[in-house]
């Protein structure tokens, strides 16, 4: 069965995920930057997967799937790496430690979400080599994919990291929303003393979406584990022993697929989709965006169809 829909909903998704990155890119937020990079990039990815291995399991690019297997890698760590970053900067902004937010703070905080965001997530997609049985898989309909060695050692070096991440994005959340309701009524005031650009609205916005992210990428990482694992671990016997044969390409055409796999992997071929609808749902209606729209229209509407400033200041003339 083929899902013509899925690249639909992919390209879509790395359309919706780009449209805020212009005042992102402006405001320097390098941790928003970074999870517009990672959503859209993997969108596009699953897009063009979805349409080379739409009913079929041919090896057609190899190389594509060895870059693009272990970009998905690193766009696993880098989002709740992104949303951590978020979430210790508005706790860092909400609290009593400091009203001033410099310039050079900003510097500071650009460096530090570069390096968790960027740097972090390449390490750890040198680390999968580690657990990376043979070359890559390849699924009927959804394309080629990284292949783990379900062991402890890939529990630790895959699966673990990023629920810890998840936790400790969960302890800044709980702070930062603890700031904002201990000091709710100068919270305003607070927020423009710090100089840190943030509004009380922007502030809960990304509270809001940081929560969203944290619920939905725990469920899903605890599921994928569970669904990997419930089958049993492998013993690592040697290094030797995980990486031979480690040219193989593994194909598997849906009629190999457990029904209750074929649901599974589906609903993993979704989680990008829907985490780039939820981003696009919190940054691409705040004010920022609406203001950006209005330019956007002002502009077509002065160089597309041609009419006079006058005009639209005066509709009714």
């Amino acid at each position: 069965m083929q899902h013509p829909e899925l690249p639909v909903f992919a390209f879509i998704s790395a359309i919706l995920t780009l449209i805020p990155a212009l005042w992102h890119w402006r405001s320097q937020n390098v941790a928003i930057l970074a999870m517009i990079f990672w959503l859209s990039l993997s969108d596009i990815i699953n897009g063009v997967n979805t349409i080379v291995w739409a009913g079929n399991v041919r090896n057609p690019v190899p190389v594509w799937c060895d870059i693009t297997s272990k970009f998905i890698v690193g766009a696993s760590f880098a989002l709740p790496l992104a949303t951590l970053c978020i979430c210790k900067h508005l706790e860092m902004v909400s609290s009593s430690r400091k009203v001033s937010y410099d310039a050079q703070d900003r510097k500071r905080r650009m460096i530090f979400e570069g390096f968790m965001c960027f740097i972090v997530p390449v390490v750890f997609m040198a680390l999968h080599y580690i657990v990376q049985g043979h070359r890559f898989d390849i699924f009927e309909n959804t394309g080629c994919q990284a292949t783990v060695y379900i062991s402890i050692e890939g529990i630790l070096i895959i699966w673990f990291p990023q629920l810890l991440f998840t936790v400790v994005t969960l302890i800044y959340a709980a702070l930062a929303l603890h700031n904002f309701v201990r000091r709710r009524l100068t919270f305003a005031a607070h927020l423009q003393n710090s100089n840190s650009a943030l509004t009380t609205n922007r502030y809960l916005r990304l509270i809001a979406m940081a929560l969203t992210e944290i619920v939905w990428t725990t469920s899903l990482t605890s599921y994928n584990l569970w669904n990997n694992v419930s089958g049993g671990l492998r013993p690592w016997i040697s290094w030797a022993n995980v990486h031979s044969n480690f040219s193989r390409v593994a194909v598997f055409t849906i009629q190999e697929f457990p029904p209750q796999f074929a649901r599974a992997m589906i609903l993993f071929w979704w989680t990008l989709p829907a985490s780039s609808l939820i981003f696009f749902v919190f940054f691409g209606f705040g004010e920022e965006a609406l203001k950006e729209y209005r330019k956007i229209w002002m502009w077509i509407k002065i160089n597309i169809l041609r009419r006079p400033l006058d005009d639209m200041k005066n509709p009714g003339r």
